[in-house]
């Protein structure tokens, strides 16, 4: 039988694909991926629109127990449903790589994810790198600790980037860097989850889409389609129909 990893899109239940509905209505068990993104609706109308229930898979079943969401997929089909695409995160691949050394046959439904979706800022995607950011403290103790999901604001780390920068003085960036600043359709960023792109040079193209959301100085935050610049609370930018 079949494995299926499907994507759900950005939003709510209405985000996932026809194929990928019809993959999980076909399922005895369908769960869903509930700490690497957070879905804009409960489960409950996940379950609604499925017909079935819906199975909260936290960190800890999926890096810990993936045998209990691999167990009897050999005779019947389970769905493995992600936020975004299902390779947003490398646990998706793990468990890809688990089912396969089982002999289970895995089928992955793709969506759109931020990866593609954050491209409606105007910068170009190919041009985009890459941060990451290791927790050197629960490495050092050797322990497996998790704790409650924590995600950071857009201003956040536009302030852990410039005190980076301060302590280094490596010439990366500074208070008058472009910066891009993404969250849901509204002006003002609201809670996270957010996107912080750092732009370095841009084409002429990036300049005239970056200047339909461009706050400037001593323009109020809810006066227009603001990107932003490495500014403060209330330089908010939205990425919406208008892009």
């Amino acid at each position: 039988m079949v494995l299926y990893l499907v994507g759900l899109g950005l939003y709510d239940e209405h985000d996932i694909t026809l194929r990928g509905l019809e993959a999980v209505r076909r399922c005895s068990r369908v769960y869903l991926e509930a700490y690497t993104s957070i879905l804009l609706c409960g489960k409950e109308k996940l379950e609604a629109l499925y017909g079935k229930e819906v199975i909260v898979a936290d960190r800890e079943m999926v890096e810990s127990r993936a045998e209990e969401i691999l167990e009897g997929a050999d005779t019947g089909d389970v769905a493995f449903c992600v936020v975004g695409d299902p390779f947003g995160a490398t646990t998706h691949t793990d468990l890809q790589l688990r089912a396969r050394e089982r002999g289970i046959r895995v089928a992955v439904v793709h969506n759109a994810s931020v990866m593609n979706a954050v491209g409606a800022c105007g910068l170009s995607l190919y041009r985009f790198g890459e941060v990451k950011e290791p927790n050197l403290a629960s490495l050092a103790r050797g322990k497996i600790v998790y704790e409650p999901p924590r995600y950071m604001s857009i201003n956040t780390a536009i302030e852990q980037l410039l005190e980076v920068e301060e302590a280094r003085r490596g010439g990366a960036l500074g208070p008058d860097s472009l910066a891009v600043g993404i969250a849901r359709l509204q002006v003002d960023f609201g809670p996270p989850l957010h996107c912080l792109v750092l732009a370095g040079d841009v084409h002429v193209t990036e300049e005239e889409m970056l200047a339909f959301y461009r706050i400037r100085e001593g323009e109020a935050a809810g006066s227009g389609a603001g990107g932003v610049a490495a500014g403060g609370e209330g330089q908010g930018s939205d990425v919406d129909g208008r892009a």
